[in-house]
């Protein structure tokens, strides 16, 4: 009777052994999925966005960007596969060029980062992403003054700095959606019980 249970207990700790395996195998396929897949979404997007071109008439004069005469705009997107894009964000020294999604949900955080508030016309321009190696997961690499751009899909380009960085509670969304910073990039912890944040102020803004 002994052997017998001994053997059965043996059987489902190799069960529950080889059921973290595979969990394991999976968010390691998974994630290699997601950066191969946002590489080239990256690339899509940007050659939507250096296909928009100036009409002849106005090639000579300077232009104001739409984003200056109406802020409150929504930003325009491109269309990639079904999925609508608001533009691209880069990090120099995490070597990350990202496209944004435009809306964001816990399915497009699979894909890509996601706009979670606000838009870069205004502060308050909140970026959302999954902790994949490839999106979101190094920011915690981030030094204060590492250099952070946003270019829309019409080609406008927003350079910003990391200025700081918090650990904000699961529930803390007033605290994420604050205006006081230009733009605010975030993603889960290991777990989910926290958000690493990081703070930008955008470059040439008194």
């Amino acid at each position: 009777m002994k052997n017998k249970k001994g053997t059965c207990l043996i059987f489902i700790g190799i069960l529950f052994i080889a059921a973290a395996l595979g969990i394991t195998v999976y968010n390691i396929l998974d994630e290699k999925r997601a950066d191969a897949e946002v590489l080239t979404a990256a690339e899509q997007v940007r050659q939507e966005i250096n296909s928009v071109s100036v009409p002849e008439e106005y090639a000579d004069e300077p232009v104001v960007p739409d984003y200056v005469l109406n802020p409150d705009a929504d930003m325009p997107k491109v269309e990639i596969d079904g999925k609508e894009y608001i533009g691209i964000l880069e990090i120099p020294s995490l070597g990350l060029t990202l496209p944004v999604l435009g809306q964001w949900s816990y399915a497009g955080l699979k894909k890509a980062p996601c706009c979670y508030a606000g838009s870069a016309y205004e502060s308050g321009f909140v970026i959302a992403a999954h902790n994949y190696d490839g999106h979101f997961g190094r920011l915690k690499n981030l030094s204060e003054g590492d250099s952070i751009r946003f270019t829309d899909a019409d080609g406008n380009v927003f350079e910003y700095y990391a200025a700081s960085f918090e650990s904000l509670g699961a529930d803390a969304v007033e605290d994420m959606l604050t205006d006081e910073w230009d733009m605010t990039l975030f993603t889960c912890t290991t777990g989910g019980q926290s958000r690493f944040t990081v703070r930008c102020e955008r470059e040439g803004i008194e």
